[in-house]
């Protein structure tokens, strides 16, 4: 009877462990999401379909050869690089031991 209580907090500790990385997760994805909407809304004309495999040189490149003024370029630059960095901080993220388990438990794949 003792280790009744024992198990139960582990089990506890462990599902909030779960949904606390899956949250943020998540939250990640969703930003990815909101970034690249914001970027594709502000440059129509780079053509960006999706938010998964998005080149983001390629696209610095195409804006710099569009000939854009120097403050939309300056502003798609700042949504580039909050794209790069929450790409590189969801993929380090899903690599990580017990934090990988639960990516996959979840479904998440690196972007």
């Amino acid at each position: 009877m003792g280790y009744i209580p024992l198990f139960l907090t582990v089990g506890g500790a462990c599902l909030l462990f779960f949904l606390t990385v899956k949250n943020s997760l998540q939250k990640k994805l969703n930003l990815q999401k909101e970034l690249t909407a914001q970027l594709t809304m502000a440059f129509p004309e780079l053509g960006i379909t999706g938010f998964e495999n998005l080149d983001t040189e390629s696209i610095f490149e195409n804006l710099k050869a569009s000939g854009q003024k120097k403050s939309k370029v300056e502003e798609a630059l700042k949504l580039l690089r909050q794209l790069k960095i929450n790409r590189l901080q969801y993929n380090q993220l899903i690599k990580k031991a017990p934090y990988n388990w639960v990516a996959k438990m979840s479904g998440f794949q690196e972007i």
